[in-house]
This record gives C-alpha cells, structure tokens and sequence, in this order.
C-alpha cells in the first residue's frame, strides 16, 4: 500500500517540523516547504526518503508554482497543513502605531498564501482528504498588540469556514495549537522567559487525533483533542 502524502509549509522549525516527524514515523511521506533551506535540508537528512524538501516562500507566486509542480509529481494528496505564518514587527506595535506595509506582508504570509496553496491543492486531494489551516487564539480575542496577527488569523478562519461549506466532501478544519515554544513566539515576547510553554512536539498528538477522528469541518484548538475531551 502506498504511503500517504502530505504537504506541510512551515515546516523547517516549531511545529511544522514536530508534525513532519510525526507523520513520517507513522509511514507518510511528508513535502515540506519553508524559507530556511538550511533547515529544511537537515529535517531531510533526519528523515530521509519519508520527507521531500522543497525550499520556498509561500508569498512568491514563482516558488508555490514549483511547490505545486513538485506535488503533482507524487501522486494523490491526503494532508494540506498551511502552517507558515508572519507574526509581524517585534516587539508587536499597537494598530495605530502598525506600519500598514508589514500588515501587507502578515496578510499575504497568513491569509492569501494559505488559499493560493488550497487552490492548488483542491484538485489533488483524494476523496476524503484534510486541510488543516494553522490558527491561534488572537483570532478571537482582543490582546492588546495582537491586532496585526489577530486579524489576520481571524480572516484565516473565516476563510477557512467557508472553504469547509463549498466542499463538504472534504474536511478542512482551522485549528489552534495553544501557546508553545517556538521562534515565532519568542519573537512575540522579546526577552521573556518562555521556557514554560509546551514545546511543540506535546501538541502534535492533538492534530493527530483529529485528523484520525475527522469531525466535521470546523475550528479545532488542540484543548478539544487533549486526552478525556472527545470521545
């Protein structure tokens, strides 16, 4: 039987990185996209033949184009998990303060990038198959600083919710990881000590057991996969 396929952006670091792991230990063949060659290529290394590396930005339209042409090269999709995301300036500026040209490139990394991966992939994913759009609770709540960020999690969302009614055949889910240990969050908190957030890998389960238990297409946080919340 042939292992499934998943594409994963982001996926050089955090929890991209703890995801790909996860899947190829459980015989998926993981396309993993990111900036960061570097890092990409090591993940590579670790995983070997479980794990095609595809150095990229998920915002040049000429690097998805060779991400898209890479897909089609394998075979059937299972998993899209657009988990590549722009947090924006640090330390977070207030929205009347916000440069409106970095709010352009947090829109373009975390909304229209997502749905320019969807659009490609739509068509090549089996009957069935997931699309898990990365989420995050600033999408709901009104953190001072956030509202760059929030915002455009929040159209993530709402994107996401409508994709999930055009095509019932497939389940595509926004789903909230919670605060972990990652450069990203780091970066959200200049000189804080974040030692005490999980690290990403302790969240991974939680996506796990989603997609095994494919509820209807919705927004997910990995609290409502933790053991003793679903049955």
């Amino acid at each position: 039987m042939s292992r499934p396929i998943a594409v994963i952006t982001g996926a050089s670091a955090g929890f991209g990185a703890a995801l790909a792991r996860a899947l190829a230990g459980q015989g998926w063949r993981v396309l993993g996209t990111a900036r960061r060659a570097d890092r990409l290529a090591r993940l590579a290394a670790e995983l070997g033949q479980a794990f095609l590396a595809i150095p990229g930005d998920v915002t040049d339209s000429a690097d998805r184009a060779r991400l898209a042409d890479s897909v089609r090269g394998v075979g059937e999709l299972a998993l899209v998990v657009n988990n590549a995301s722009r947090l924006g300036p640090s330390p977070l500026p207030r929205l009347t303060d916000y440069p409106l040209d970095e709010l352009e490139q947090v829109f373009h990394t975390n909304v229209l990038a997502p749905l320019a991966i969807v659009q490609f992939a739509l068509p090549l994913l089996r009957p069935g198959g997931s699309v898990v759009n990365i989420s995050s609770d600033a999408a709901l709540e009104p953190y001072p600083g956030w509202g760059g960020y929030g915002s455009s999690k929040a159209a993530l969302d709402q994107l996401t919710a409508i994709l999930g009614a055009e095509h019932p055949d497939l389940s595509i889910y926004a789903f909230d990881p919670g605060d972990m240990r990652t450069d990203m969050h780091q970066a959200a908190f200049p000189g804080v000590d974040i030692s005490d957030r999980p690290e990403p890998e302790t969240v991974v389960p939680a996506l796990l057991r989603l997609l095994a238990e494919k509820p209807s297409s919705g927004r997910y946080t990995a609290a409502d996969f933790t053991v003793g919340q679903m049955s």
